[in-house]
């Protein structure tokens, strides 16, 4: 058994598609459009087989306050302290916001975690 994908709502598709494809690599399928019910979607597809589905809809624009019931975060692996370091140093430097580390976790991992352009919490992990 494996999770097939991961799905979550954003505001500016184009923004997140290009962030997911800039930073993590993301192949991204061709835009799924449904008028009729005004969704909009794209699958990003990792080099380890794993989708993230990213999905706008009209009238879903609100966003969920920090620490609620539900996902709190996503972790992408990097393969090594080093990646961590320069990734998290490349993506503070192009602006977005760095919450904090890189740290070894009480549970032990190697992390920083930093948001995406819609403030959605991303580990950054070996």
């Amino acid at each position: 058994m494996r999770i097939e994908h991961v799905a979550i709502w954003v505001n500016d598709l184009e923004v997140m598609k290009e962030f997911y494809e800039t930073y993590f690599y993301g192949k991204s399928n061709n835009k799924y459009h449904n008028t009729e019910k005004k969704f909009e979607s794209y699958f990003l597809t990792f080099d380890s087989g794993t989708r993230l589905e990213i999905m706008r809809k009209s009238g879903i624009d609100e966003k969920k306050q920090s620490d609620m019931i539900g996902w709190a975060h996503i972790a992408i692996s990097l393969g090594s302290r080093e990646s961590v370091n320069q990734m998290t140093a490349r993506l503070k430097n192009d602006g977005y916001r760095h919450i904090n580390g890189p740290r070894v976790t009480g549970d032990g991992y190697y992390e920083s975690v930093i948001e995406d352009p819609e403030g959605n919490l991303i580990e950054l992990t070996v």
